[in-house]
């Protein structure tokens, strides 16, 4: 059976410690070559596609903040967004790249869909360079803590900033952090 209208849906943060997560869905109205996963492609790159993305798609493009994640939890935010999608793009088929549908009917999940099916690889470029838009121009209000260089992923680097900072308004506050909550031993040395 072929479907005719094909909804490709993916995210980004969603283990970051800081900022929001972005989910993006994406019904492409004519083909764009060299699209696939947003990680196999260079920034500038990603740059490229998402502006021909913007001007050859019907988007979707879904920001939840940390508050709403520290609040809800991670799943509920992800089943937040995806219904929000659904409700704004009309299509045949809706598929999301990964192993679950976050109890969303008619989400489809796809392991690695990033890479096979290019509406969701379009989906995934929106979000990485939505996301990394947003984590560079947070930088400028939290400059201490480098956002710009790891986009609130838990490099070392970041939980460095955050044991000598603490925390700022965008730290999602409920994501543990093992070294900060199970100090190794060797730290007292």
């Amino acid at each position: 059976m072929a479907y005719r209208v094909v909804c490709g849906i993916d995210e980004a943060g969603r283990g970051a410690l800081a900022g929001p997560l972005v989910v993006a869905g994406v019904i492409l109205k004519r083909k764009i070559e060299g699209l696939k996963d947003s990680k196999k492609l260079s920034f500038k790159k990603r740059e490229e596609l998402f502006d021909l993305i913007i001007k050859r798609a019907q988007y979707k493009i879904v920001f939840i903040d940390n508050r709403f994640i520290d609040e809800n939890g991670i799943s509920k935010a992800i089943k937040k967004a995806l219904k929000d999608i659904k409700d704004s793009l009309l299509a045949d088929r809706y598929i999301m790249d990964g192993n679950s549908n976050f109890e969303v009917e008619g989400i489809e999940p796809l392991i690695k869909a990033d890479d096979k099916i290019y509406q969701v690889s379009a989906a995934s470029i929106l979000a990485k360079v939505s996301r990394d838009r947003f984590m560079m121009e947070i930088d400028k209000k939290y400059p201490l803590y480098e956002f710009k260089n790891h986009k609130g992923y838990g490099t070392k680097e970041h939980v460095s900033f955050i044991k000598k900072y603490g925390y700022c308004e965008i730290h999602r506050k409920s994501f543990k952090i093992k070294s900060l909550v199970y100090p190794s031993l060797f730290d007292e040395l």
